[in-house]
Protein backbone atom coordinates (compact mmCIF):
# COMPACT_ATOMS: atom_id res chain seq x y z
CA UNK A 1 0.00 0.00 0.00
CA UNK A 2 1.19 3.51 -0.80
CA UNK A 3 2.24 5.73 2.07
CA UNK A 4 -0.09 8.61 2.86
CA UNK A 5 1.25 12.08 3.62
CA UNK A 6 -0.76 14.35 5.90
CA UNK A 7 -0.39 18.09 6.40
CA UNK A 8 -2.51 21.14 7.18
CA UNK A 9 -2.63 24.41 5.20
CA UNK A 10 -2.04 26.56 8.29
CA UNK A 11 1.36 24.95 8.84
CA UNK A 12 2.94 27.19 6.19
CA UNK A 13 1.34 30.30 7.72
CA UNK A 14 3.25 30.03 10.98
CA UNK A 15 6.10 32.52 10.51
CA UNK A 16 8.63 33.29 13.27
CA UNK A 17 10.36 35.95 11.14
CA UNK A 18 12.38 36.42 7.99
CA UNK A 19 15.70 35.72 9.71
CA UNK A 20 14.49 32.65 11.60
CA UNK A 21 15.76 29.23 10.44
CA UNK A 22 12.40 27.52 11.03
CA UNK A 23 10.82 29.25 8.05
CA UNK A 24 7.73 28.47 5.95
CA UNK A 25 10.09 27.78 3.04
CA UNK A 26 11.03 24.49 4.72
CA UNK A 27 7.56 23.02 4.44
CA UNK A 28 6.87 24.54 1.04
CA UNK A 29 9.95 22.75 -0.31
CA UNK A 30 8.90 19.45 1.28
CA UNK A 31 5.32 19.60 0.01
CA UNK A 32 6.45 20.65 -3.46
CA UNK A 33 8.78 17.66 -3.70
CA UNK A 34 6.22 15.19 -2.34
CA UNK A 35 3.37 16.42 -4.55
CA UNK A 36 5.58 16.09 -7.61
CA UNK A 37 6.34 12.45 -6.81
CA UNK A 38 4.22 9.94 -8.69
CA UNK A 39 2.22 7.62 -6.45
CA UNK A 40 2.24 9.81 -3.35
CA UNK A 41 -0.92 11.40 -2.02
CA UNK A 42 -0.85 14.49 0.20
CA UNK A 43 -3.96 15.00 2.32
CA UNK A 44 -5.08 17.70 4.73
CA UNK A 45 -5.85 16.52 8.25
CA UNK A 46 -8.33 18.19 10.58
CA UNK A 47 -7.00 20.32 13.46
CA UNK A 48 -6.41 18.37 16.66
CA UNK A 49 -9.25 18.38 19.16
CA UNK A 50 -8.50 19.90 22.54
CA UNK A 51 -9.00 16.51 24.20
CA UNK A 52 -6.07 15.16 22.19
CA UNK A 53 -3.84 18.02 23.33
CA UNK A 54 -4.91 17.75 26.97
CA UNK A 55 -3.45 14.26 27.10
CA UNK A 56 -0.04 16.02 27.14
CA UNK A 57 -0.47 19.73 27.82
CA UNK A 58 -2.36 21.47 30.66
CA UNK A 59 -5.21 23.88 29.83
CA UNK A 60 -3.35 27.00 30.99
CA UNK A 61 -0.53 26.38 28.52
CA UNK A 62 -2.91 25.80 25.61
CA UNK A 63 -4.74 29.05 26.45
CA UNK A 64 -1.40 30.88 26.57
CA UNK A 65 -0.55 29.73 23.05
CA UNK A 66 -4.01 30.51 21.71
CA UNK A 67 -4.17 33.96 23.28
CA UNK A 68 -0.64 34.95 22.29
CA UNK A 69 -1.34 33.97 18.71
CA UNK A 70 -4.69 35.77 18.67
CA UNK A 71 -2.91 38.88 19.90
CA UNK A 72 -0.55 38.85 16.94
CA UNK A 73 2.19 36.63 18.33
CA UNK A 74 5.45 37.37 20.05
CA UNK A 75 8.40 35.61 21.62
CA UNK A 76 7.24 32.64 23.64
CA UNK A 77 10.74 31.63 24.77
CA UNK A 78 14.09 32.82 23.39
CA UNK A 79 14.19 31.29 19.88
CA UNK A 80 10.53 30.22 19.86
CA UNK A 81 8.47 32.92 18.18
CA UNK A 82 4.79 33.03 17.24
CA UNK A 83 2.69 35.03 14.81
CA UNK A 84 -1.08 35.28 14.36
CA UNK A 85 -1.23 31.94 12.52
CA UNK A 86 0.90 29.95 14.97
CA UNK A 87 -1.90 28.47 17.08
CA UNK A 88 -3.78 27.31 13.99
CA UNK A 89 -0.54 25.87 12.64
CA UNK A 90 0.23 24.05 15.89
CA UNK A 91 -3.19 22.38 16.18
CA UNK A 92 -3.15 21.71 12.45
CA UNK A 93 0.23 20.00 12.75
CA UNK A 94 -0.93 17.92 15.71
CA UNK A 95 -4.07 17.01 13.79
CA UNK A 96 -2.09 15.88 10.76
CA UNK A 97 0.06 13.68 12.99
CA UNK A 98 -3.08 12.19 14.56
CA UNK A 99 -4.51 11.58 11.07
CA UNK A 100 -1.32 9.69 10.26
CA UNK A 101 -1.71 7.53 13.36
CA UNK A 102 -5.33 6.74 12.52
CA UNK A 103 -4.35 5.87 8.95
CA UNK A 104 -1.55 3.53 10.02
CA UNK A 105 -3.58 1.99 12.84
CA UNK A 106 -6.38 1.25 10.39
CA UNK A 107 -4.11 -0.92 8.26
CA UNK A 108 -4.11 1.45 5.30
CA UNK A 109 -0.32 1.72 5.13
CA UNK A 110 2.41 3.75 6.76
CA UNK A 111 2.11 7.54 7.01
CA UNK A 112 4.16 10.71 7.17
CA UNK A 113 3.12 14.06 8.68
CA UNK A 114 4.66 16.97 6.76
CA UNK A 115 4.11 19.62 9.39
CA UNK A 116 5.50 22.58 11.26
CA UNK A 117 6.11 23.91 13.85
CA UNK A 118 8.12 20.89 15.03
CA UNK A 119 7.49 19.32 18.42
CA UNK A 120 10.20 17.29 20.10
CA UNK A 121 11.54 20.11 22.31
CA UNK A 122 8.12 21.10 23.68
CA UNK A 123 7.57 20.37 27.36
CA UNK A 124 4.15 20.01 28.97
CA UNK A 125 3.93 23.70 29.89
CA UNK A 126 6.76 25.27 27.93
CA UNK A 127 7.50 25.74 24.26
CA UNK A 128 11.16 25.92 23.25
CA UNK A 129 13.52 25.06 20.41
CA UNK A 130 11.01 26.27 17.76
CA UNK A 131 8.43 23.80 19.18
CA UNK A 132 4.98 24.58 20.59
CA UNK A 133 3.19 21.24 21.02
CA UNK A 134 4.74 17.82 21.67
CA UNK A 135 3.59 16.19 18.45
CA UNK A 136 5.26 12.81 18.95
CA UNK A 137 3.79 12.40 22.42
CA UNK A 138 0.35 13.53 21.26
CA UNK A 139 0.63 10.83 18.60
CA UNK A 140 1.80 8.20 21.09
CA UNK A 141 -1.15 8.79 23.41
CA UNK A 142 -3.53 8.72 20.44
CA UNK A 143 -2.11 5.35 19.40
CA UNK A 144 -2.54 4.00 22.92
CA UNK A 145 -6.18 5.11 23.03
CA UNK A 146 -6.65 3.12 19.83
CA UNK A 147 -5.32 0.03 21.61
CA UNK A 148 -1.68 0.10 20.50
CA UNK A 149 -0.26 -0.10 23.99
CA UNK A 150 3.47 -0.15 23.31
CA UNK A 151 4.89 2.70 21.23
CA UNK A 152 8.49 3.12 20.12
CA UNK A 153 9.71 6.62 19.25
CA UNK A 154 12.89 6.85 17.16
CA UNK A 155 14.29 10.39 16.93
CA UNK A 156 17.06 11.06 14.42
CA UNK A 157 16.98 14.86 14.58
CA UNK A 158 20.46 16.28 15.23
CA UNK A 159 19.15 17.83 18.47
CA UNK A 160 18.06 15.75 21.42
CA UNK A 161 14.28 15.63 21.89
CA UNK A 162 14.30 16.81 25.48
CA UNK A 163 10.56 17.39 25.48
CA UNK A 164 9.72 13.92 24.25
CA UNK A 165 12.06 12.31 26.75
CA UNK A 166 10.74 14.36 29.69
CA UNK A 167 7.16 13.41 28.84
CA UNK A 168 7.74 9.65 28.48
CA UNK A 169 10.72 8.68 30.63
CA UNK A 170 8.62 7.36 33.54
CA UNK A 171 6.24 5.35 31.37
CA UNK A 172 7.43 1.80 30.58
CA UNK A 173 4.81 1.42 27.84
CA UNK A 174 6.89 3.83 25.74
CA UNK A 175 10.47 3.57 24.53
CA UNK A 176 12.58 6.36 23.09
CA UNK A 177 15.73 6.08 20.99
CA UNK A 178 17.55 9.28 20.06
CA UNK A 179 20.65 9.89 17.96
CA UNK A 180 21.84 13.46 18.43
CA UNK A 181 24.89 15.69 18.43
CA UNK A 182 26.67 16.03 21.77
CA UNK A 183 27.44 18.42 23.32
CA UNK A 184 24.80 20.54 21.59
CA UNK A 185 21.45 22.20 22.09
CA UNK A 186 19.45 21.67 24.31
CA UNK A 187 22.12 20.12 26.55
CA UNK A 188 20.18 16.98 27.42
CA UNK A 189 20.48 13.45 26.08
CA UNK A 190 23.47 11.95 27.88
CA UNK A 191 23.86 8.20 27.51
CA UNK A 192 23.21 7.65 31.22
CA UNK A 193 19.76 9.26 31.02
CA UNK A 194 17.80 6.00 30.98
CA UNK A 195 14.39 6.87 32.42
CA UNK A 196 12.95 3.60 33.76
CA UNK A 197 15.13 1.67 31.33
CA UNK A 198 13.04 2.91 28.40
CA UNK A 199 15.35 5.69 27.14
CA UNK A 200 18.20 4.89 24.74
CA UNK A 201 20.26 7.97 23.98
CA UNK A 202 23.03 7.93 21.38
CA UNK A 203 25.02 11.17 21.84
CA UNK A 204 27.78 11.60 19.26
CA UNK A 205 30.22 14.29 18.22
CA UNK A 206 30.08 16.13 14.89
CA UNK A 207 31.99 15.42 11.71
CA UNK A 208 32.10 11.63 11.95
CA UNK A 209 31.64 9.26 8.99
CA UNK A 210 27.92 8.80 8.29
CA UNK A 211 28.19 5.02 8.68
CA UNK A 212 29.11 5.53 12.34
CA UNK A 213 25.92 7.47 13.04
CA UNK A 214 23.79 4.93 11.19
CA UNK A 215 25.31 1.90 12.90
CA UNK A 216 25.33 3.40 16.39
CA UNK A 217 21.67 4.37 16.08
CA UNK A 218 20.88 0.90 14.80
CA UNK A 219 22.58 -0.78 17.77
CA UNK A 220 20.38 1.30 20.09
CA UNK A 221 17.21 0.42 18.15
CA UNK A 222 18.03 -3.28 18.38
CA UNK A 223 18.67 -2.93 22.12
CA UNK A 224 15.40 -1.03 22.64
CA UNK A 225 13.39 -3.71 20.88
CA UNK A 226 15.09 -6.77 22.35
CA UNK A 227 12.24 -8.77 23.84
CA UNK A 228 9.94 -5.77 23.42
CA UNK A 229 7.92 -5.48 20.24
CA UNK A 230 6.14 -2.16 19.72
CA UNK A 231 2.57 -1.96 18.50
CA UNK A 232 3.35 1.25 16.61
CA UNK A 233 6.52 3.08 15.60
CA UNK A 234 6.81 6.86 15.52
CA UNK A 235 9.80 8.48 13.85
CA UNK A 236 10.65 12.03 14.90
CA UNK A 237 12.16 12.68 11.52
CA UNK A 238 14.49 15.63 11.69
CA UNK A 239 16.80 16.10 8.73
CA UNK A 240 19.21 18.60 10.27
CA UNK A 241 21.70 15.74 10.77
CA UNK A 242 22.49 16.02 7.06
CA UNK A 243 25.84 17.35 5.97
CA UNK A 244 25.83 21.11 5.58
CA UNK A 245 22.89 21.92 7.83
CA UNK A 246 23.58 25.25 9.59
CA UNK A 247 22.23 24.01 12.94
CA UNK A 248 24.20 20.78 13.16
CA UNK A 249 27.49 19.10 12.38
CA UNK A 250 26.54 15.57 11.34
CA UNK A 251 27.25 14.17 7.88
CA UNK A 252 24.21 12.12 6.84
CA UNK A 253 22.78 12.12 3.31
CA UNK A 254 19.31 11.19 2.03
CA UNK A 255 20.50 7.66 1.29
CA UNK A 256 21.16 7.09 4.98
CA UNK A 257 17.61 7.98 5.96
CA UNK A 258 16.38 5.59 3.29
CA UNK A 259 18.61 2.87 4.72
CA UNK A 260 17.42 3.42 8.29
CA UNK A 261 13.78 3.40 7.19
CA UNK A 262 14.28 0.21 5.22
CA UNK A 263 16.01 -1.47 8.16
CA UNK A 264 13.20 -0.47 10.52
CA UNK A 265 10.59 -1.95 8.21
CA UNK A 266 12.53 -5.19 7.96
CA UNK A 267 13.27 -5.32 11.71
CA UNK A 268 9.66 -4.60 12.70
CA UNK A 269 7.51 -6.16 9.97
CA UNK A 270 3.78 -5.51 10.30
CA UNK A 271 4.36 -2.68 12.80
CA UNK A 272 2.64 0.50 11.56
CA UNK A 273 5.02 3.43 11.09
CA UNK A 274 4.27 7.14 11.26
CA UNK A 275 7.01 9.64 10.50
CA UNK A 276 6.62 13.26 11.56
CA UNK A 277 8.72 16.18 10.48
CA UNK A 278 11.05 17.79 12.99
CA UNK A 279 14.15 19.83 12.00
CA UNK A 280 16.14 20.42 8.82
CA UNK A 281 17.06 23.96 7.81
CA UNK A 282 18.22 23.87 4.19
CA UNK A 283 14.89 23.58 2.36
CA UNK A 284 16.08 21.69 -0.71
CA UNK A 285 18.17 19.29 1.35
CA UNK A 286 15.31 18.82 3.78
CA UNK A 287 12.97 17.96 0.92
CA UNK A 288 15.43 15.42 -0.45
CA UNK A 289 15.77 13.75 2.96
CA UNK A 290 12.01 13.61 3.47
CA UNK A 291 11.45 12.12 0.03
CA UNK A 292 14.08 9.41 0.65
CA UNK A 293 12.37 8.49 3.94
CA UNK A 294 8.82 8.56 2.55
CA UNK A 295 9.70 6.47 -0.52
CA UNK A 296 11.04 3.73 1.76
CA UNK A 297 7.76 3.78 3.71
CA UNK A 298 5.82 2.92 0.55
Amino acid sequence: MAVAVFTHPDCVRHDPGSDHPESPARLRAVLGRLRAESGLTVRDGAPAAETELLAIHPPHYLRLLEEMSAGGGGTLFLDTVMNRASWAAAIGAAGAVIAGVNHAHGGEGHAFAAVRPPGHHALASKGMGFCLLANAMIAARCAQRLGRERVLIVDWDVHHGNGTQALMERDPSLRYVSLHQWPWYPGTGAADERGVGNVFNVPRGPGKPPALYVEDLWVAIVAATAGWRPDLLLISAGFDAMKGDPLGGFTLEPVHYAELTRRLREHLPDVPIVGLLEGGYVPDRLAAGVLAHVKELS
